[in-house]
């Protein structure tokens, strides 16, 4: 196969399936470094974006990097680092955070166990709240707290609840 540019060989081969429609492209190594296809440093990267402008699709529109106002920190930094600066980064990234967080979990938000040091926390306060409404013999109150009093334990048990 030849180069479509020029007639060295080509080592460049390119195929995109738009609406049924496979559509290929095939490059020599020059004339793809001479596109952007190819970056001039070491290493087989291919620039996406030169690409598609190469096979005809339309370009993805290019935003400007997003910054936490908090912090300063940028969504390139935060992924070149793997970290976030502070708690207003999940909110400020949000947008790009959201797919990537379905893709990864399946999920946006946590509906995983509350920590143990917090379902002891808050049976704690329902056993204060028990006492108080058996002492004023509001029973009905005190037989719904009981009953959470359980669920929580039985959380912790690991048994459902």
């Amino acid at each position: 196969m030849t180069c479509m540019f020029c007639e060295r060989p080509a080592t460049v081969h390119l195929t995109d399936l738009v609406d049924g429609k496979k559509r290929e492209a095939h490059l020599c190594d020059g004339c793809a470094r001479d596109r952007g296809l190819i970056p001039a440093g070491p290493g087989p990267q291919l620039d996406l974006t030169a690409l598609l402008g190469l096979l005809g699709a339309a370009r993805p529109a290019v935003s400007a990097d997003p910054a936490c106002p908090a912090c300063g920190l940028t969504y390139g930094a935060f992924k070149a680092a793997g970290r976030f600066g502070c708690p207003h980064d999940y909110d400020a990234f949000r947008a790009a955070l959201d797919p990537l967080l379905e893709r990864v979990h399946r999920a946006t938000a946590h509906a995983g166990k509350v920590p143990a040091a917090a379902r002891a926390a808050e049976a704690d306060s329902l056993r204060g709240r028990l006492r108080d409404a058996v002492a004023a013999e509001q029973y009905e109150e005190a037989a719904r707290l009981r009953d959470r009093i359980r669920a929580l334990e039985a959380q912790a048990e690991g048994t459902p609840g």
